[in-house]
Order: structure tokens, then C-alpha cells, then sequence
């Protein structure tokens, strides 16, 4: 079923303040009195009045919001505009419901004073300016989603104009934006406009309109004639808005760079005058997606101001870890989602100017090149030097090999947590309590069962859940054969399998910013909640979760764990004795798990964790109360201050 919204008017009334004006008239050619800019000056009061029963109607406004609301997903961050606004009748809409962020631009100078008085007496924090659609005061990469709502697209008198106007708002969008487009149904208006109507707006006015196509049938002319019953005629003005069919639209974002063109149905509004409603009769909604690159960052040198290189996995080279072995959409959503973070601390912290590192090829001879202009790398390349999992701790090393500082765990970390049965010795050594488990060494063709069912098998070394699925929680011996076969011949893991019981109670992680034992944040601990999973499905937060988001186990969400004192303690107090032992630094997270009696147990240790925005890390900030941004800030505030910049 198409998505559909019908909204009714409540009729509200506006003084009009004008002179009476001469009518000029029959006149057997409408197009002939268009004058090009003929949007310059009828958005006034005049218009408040004929277009009142749908734009100054505040239940019609209410629903459209709503609709906008569930088609794109809003948060209360997002940085928006409401281009075109009007009297932002929707740029005030969503202040009131808590967007923090919200901007209006329209070229009407009327219209944009009345939306400055109302968001003044409502004390709402929505900025407003005038400016042309068609060039707009806003540098690149501003803005997560950009509206333009109520028929105001179609206005110029050329296609090119239009053309401009997607241009700029593809410009100030920042990448994976997006824009939504709420436009008269052109092909439905070329066969159903009403040649000519006249309805009362209240007791004393009236209008009374004529409408016909253009020569070329792309436009629809309209003449309105605005009478008072006293004063006689005050109006009398002409119009032309483009008719775009849907094709034409999805040809148009296509045109300036715009990507996953979405078409959700159509917006019929219904007057409770009852009249005319002309181009705003029905409308079609559509959004779309600028995939693109960042601009790069503005290296501003200041005093007290760092550079700080962002080094990052190598987009253009395989991934053994991805699905298909390639960064896809997701993971440069993701990248995106990461520059938009650190372009905030650069623009409010005002300490660090950010740029990027993902060209592998280069790197060493970049590295050397940009040494002298470095103050530290923000190391985020956990997919290892060429994107090699095993090469990890390659790139610290290299750093250190240059001399360049840099954030997060040094080589022999990293080194010692890809190897789980290390991590399980040094626990065990320092009286933490592991799962019973295991090895089966590539060479082994026999083995003894040396704990009870049910058990999970795991690639020994690793990370980022490789090799764990649905299929690696074994209840019989048949089971963890072919868990094993799955692990070795799907995955083409030929390294030692970590057998391990598999514990059933809550799945925790523990997540610690800073370096203690001086100067360190604990988060909150977090637990998998699997209460949306599919029942024959084992509770574990594995490959499908992280990377295939088609899968039942992406439904699983991080909420605060429900823990006895004693327990949350207990784990807080090991994660930092191993935080310190296995020589962590910045950051780390640590993945518990309780078994049937509510015991802790170690799992796994997580240097540089996942540093994305969906992450487990940014998780745990978030139930701390800290923005995404602010969990970065954390991490690099912890660096530069052990390092001592």
C-alpha cells in the first residue's frame, strides 16, 4: 500500500493591509501578463490570505511533520533546512518537538519577518534569513537533511534555475544527506486543473482564479483576483509553476548527483473552505541521498591548535573481514558519519584541525612527507596495514619506527589480544575467570570433548566477531563438527579453533576512556538485549549482527545492564587490572558474559575497539549520556593528555 496523508484545514483568519488596485480585467492570454520573477513579490499577506485553508493551517502543518518525521527518520540533531520555508510554519513545527537545529530560508522578506516574530514569542531556537534558493549563504557539508516542502520547487522560469537550486542543496548537504522534495503532481495537474473557481476566504473576501497551460504545456498559469466586498479589487496577480511528472523529478536528482531516489507515495490535502486547492490539490514526496565525498578539512594553524592525521582502513583495497570483501555503502556511511563527528569538535572544541589517511599504497612516503606539520595520527585503522587483519599492530609500529605519536595501543597489545587463548592465560593467571575451553590445532583430525555441551567455537585469533555465527553454538557433537567444517571451510580459517562452553546468562560489555590508574571514565556496562530474536536463534552477538543487517540477530540492541552491585563491581575492577596488565592505552572495551548461577566470566579483550557511530563503544557513551562526537573527544582528550601535547 502506497504511503498516503490526508489532512483537513480549520480556516483562520488575516487582515490583509493593501490599497485597493485596478483588475486589469478579461485578458485572453494569461501567459503574456508572467513576469519571469513574478515570485519576487506575491508572498505576502495577500498570499497569507488565499492560501491560508492549507499554509496557515496548524493541524495540516502538525500531520505534514509527522509524515516528514517517519519518511526520513529524523534525530534530534540533525541539522536541517527548511529551504524555501515561507513563514516556516514546518521550521517552527519541528523547534516545538525538539529539533535543536533547524534553519529557514526564503526569499520573501515578509514572509521571513512574520517567521522571526513567531519563533521570538514562542522562544524557539529556529534561525531565519533571506536568500535565493538558487545560491544559498551556507558553506558545504552543512546540513543532514534538506527540505523543501509545500509546493516551492518549479518557481523559476527555467528548468536550468531548478537544476541550480538541487546543485546547491547537493553542496551544503553533508555526505549521505538528504533532501526531501514535497511537489505538485504535475501529470495529475495537466488533466485535472480547474479552469476557473472563485471561493469566499471569510466574510468580506474573495478570490477569484483562472488557470491554463503554457504554450509548451510544461507550466501551469494561474491568475488570482482578490476582491474585498467594501474596498473592491486589492489583487490581481499572475503566476507559473513548473508541472513535473515523477520520472522528470528522478531524472532531475539523478542530473546533479543525487542517489537512492525513493518515491513514498503522495500528499492530498483536503480544505475544510471546501475550494479550490490548485497545485497544492496533490503532491507527490520524494526523497533522495548526495553520496559523496567530504570536503577537506580547512587546516587553520592556530596557537594551541593540533594537527592531528586521521589514519583509516584502505577503501580501495579488498577486506577479508567485509561480507563480500569490499567497503559498501555502509561502511563509507559510516566513514561519513565519522568526519561529520570530528568537523564538529573541529568547528566547537577549536583545538585540533583534522585530515585523512586511507591510501595504504602511500602511506609511508605520506607519513615521512607530513611528519613535520603532525602533532599525533587518531589511529582508527583497525582493519590492519593493507586491510590484513594480522598486520593490526603494523601500523603502530610503523609510527613508532617514524616517531610520530599516536592514539590508542601499542604494537604488543594489539599482539596479545588477537590471540584469545593469551588474553584466557594472562586472566587466569591473574585469578580472572574465564569459560572452560579448548584448542584444536589445524592438524588435529581427532580431539577429546573436554567440556559439556553446549559450546561456542571460535576462530583463535581474530576480532570483529570473524567466523562467529548462528551456526558456531553447538548442543550435540554432530553440531560442533560441522561448526568446525563451517569455521574452516567457509570462512577459510586455518589457524587454531578456540572451543569454549558457551554460557547462557546476560552478554555484558564493559567499556573504560582514559588510562588509568590516574586519569580513566568507566561507561556504563552494557548488555545485549535479544528479546527481539527469533527464539530458535542462539543469544550471541556474532558476524550477522555487525555486518549483515538483513539478519534476525540485527535487531539486537545495547541497553544498561540490570546488575547486582557486587557483580558490576567485580567486572569493572578486572577489566581494569587487564586494561593496565595487557598494556591498553586511550580506550578499550571488555566483553563478559555470566553463566547459569550469574557468575562473571571473561570472554574477550578489545584494544581500539570499534570506533564507529553505531558501534558498541558509541553505545556505551550514549548510556552515559555522551554524543557521538563527545565519546571521539573522550578518546582524544586521553591521548593527547598521556602523551602530555
Amino acid at each position: 500500500m502506497k504511503d498516503r496523508l490526508s489532512v483537513r484545514s480549520n480556516n483562520n483568519s488575516t487582515n490583509i493591509k493593501t490599497a485597493p488596485k485596478r483588475s486589469l480585467g478579461p485578458v485572453s492570454n494569461l501567459e503574456e501578463y508572467v513576469q519571469a520573477d513574478w515570485w519576487r513579490r506575491i508572498f505576502d499577506s495577500v498570499y497569507i490570505k488565499t492560501d491560508g485553508d492549507v499554509v496557515d493551517d496548524a493541524k495540516i502543518t502538525k500531520m505534514e511533520v509527522d509524515y516528514i518525521e517517519r519518511v526520513l527518520n529524523l534525530k534530534p540533531d540533525d541539522k536541517i533546512l527548511d529551504l524555501c520555508c515561507g513563514q516556516g510554519r514546518h521550521s517552527l513545527e519541528l523547534a516545538r518537538r525538539g529539533f535543536r537545529n533547524v534553519e529557514g530560508l526564503d526569499r520573501s522578506h515578509y514572509l521571513i519577518q512574520k517567521a522571526k516574530m513567531q519563533a521570538k514569542k514562542e522562544v524557539l531556537p529556529v534561525k531565519f534569513r533571506e536568500g535565493d534558493a538558487r545560491k544559498l549563504p551556507y558553506p558545504e557539508d552543512t546540513f543532514d537533511v534538506v527540505l523543501i516542502l509545500g509546493n516551492s520547487f518549479g518557481y523559476f522560469e527555467t528548468i536550468e534555475e531548478d537544476i541550480k537550486v538541487l546543485k546547491e542543496v547537493f553542496k551544503v548537504l553533508k555526505p549521505w544527506g538528504r533532501i526531501l522534495i514535497d511537489i505538485a503532481d504535475g501529470e495529475y495537474l495537466a488533466r485535472n486543473f480547474q479552469p476557473r473557481s472563485w471561493e469566499w476566504m471569510d466574510k468580506k473576501h474573495f478570490v477569484c482564479r483562472e488557470r491554463s497551460l503554457s504554450v509548451d504545456k510544461k507550466k501551469l498559469i494561474s491568475r488570482e483576483v482578490v476582491v474585498h466586498v467594501e474596498k473592491g479589487v486589492i489583487a490581481d496577480r499572475f503566476y507559473a509553476e513548473r508541472l513535473y511528472t515523477k520520472e522528470e523529478i528522478d531524472q532531475l536528482l539523478k542530473a546533479t548527483g543525487f542517489s537512492d531516489i525513493t518515491f513514498h507515495g503522495e500528499i492530498k490535502t483536503e480544505s475544510q473552505r471546501g475550494q479550490d486547492l490548485g497545485m497544492m490539490e496533490r503532491r507527490i514526496l520524494v526523497s533522495a541521498i548526495a553520496k559523496k565525498e567530504w570536503q577537506p578539512f580547512k587546516i587553520r594553524k592556530r596557537e594551541n591548535t593540533k594537527n592531528v592525521i586521521v589514519l583509516l582502513g584502505d577503501p580501495s583495497k579488498p577486506d577479508p573481514i567485509r561480507p563480500n570483501r569490499l567497503f559498501d555503502e555502509d561502511d563509507f556511511y559510516t566513514i561519513a558519519e565519522l568526519k561529520n563527528a570530528l568537523k564538529e569538535l573541529q568547528n566547537t572544541e577549536n583545538r585540533r584541525n583534522f585530515s585523512f589517511l586511507d591510501n595504504h599504497s602511500t602511506l609511508i612516503y605520506d607519513l615521512v612527507k607530513l611528519k613535520p606539520k603532525i602533532d599525533y595520527v587518531f589511529n582508527l585503522c583497525d582493519e590492519g596495514f593493507d586491510n590484513d587483519p594480522r598486520k593490526e599492530a603494523h601500523i603502530p609500529a610503523l609510527l613508532e619506527i617514524l616517531g610520530i605519536p599516536y592514539t590508542g595501543a601499542g604494537p604488543q597489545c594489539l599482539i596479545y589480544c588477537y590471540d584469545k587463548s593469551v588474553v584466557r592465560g594472562v586472566a587466569r593467571e591473574m585469578g580472572i575467570p574465564t569459560a572452560p575451553a579448548f584448542i584444536i590445532k589445524p592438524e588435529d583430525t581427532i580431539f577429546e570433548l573436554q567440556i559439556n555441551f553446549p559450546v561456542i567455537v571460535k576462530p583463535n585469533f581474530g576480532d570483529s566477531s570473524f567466523g562467529i555465527n548462528q551456526k558456531s553454538v553447538a548442543y550435540n557433537i554432530e553440531e560442533l563438527i560441522n561448526a568446525i567444517i563451517e569455521i574452516r571451510g567457509k570462512f577459510g580459517y586455518d589457524k587454531p579453533i578456540l572451543v569454549e562452553k558457551f554460557l547462557t546468562g546476560k552478554d555484558l560489555t564493559c567499556g573504560i576512556i582514559g588510562n588509568p590508574p590516574d586519569d580513566y571514565i568507566v561507561l556504563p556496562i552494557g548488555e545485549e538485549d535479544y528479546s527481539a530474536l527469533p527464539p530458535e536463534f542462539p543469544r550471541i552477538c556474532g558476524y550477522e549482527a555487525k555486518w549483515l543487517p538483513d539478519s534476525p540477530y540485527h535487531s539486537i540492541r545495547t541497553i544498561k545492564a540490570d546488575l547486582p552491585e557486587r557483580t558490576a563491581q567485580f567486572i569493572v575492577e578486572c577489566s581494569l587490572k587487564l586494561f593496565e596488565r595487557l598494556g591498553c592505552r586511550d580506550y578499550a572495551r571488555f566483553d563478559w558474559r555470566l553463566d547459569e548461577e550469574g557468575n562473571p566470566h571473561l570472554l574477550e579483550v578489545n584494544p581500539n575497539p570499534g570506533w564507529c557511530w553505531d558501534g558498541h563503544l558509541a553505545k556505551l557513551g550514549e548510556l552515559a549520556g555522551y554524543s557521538y562526537p563527545e565519546v571521539l573527544s573522550l578518546i582524544l582528550r586521553s591521548a593527547e593528555k598521556r602523551l602530555k601535547l
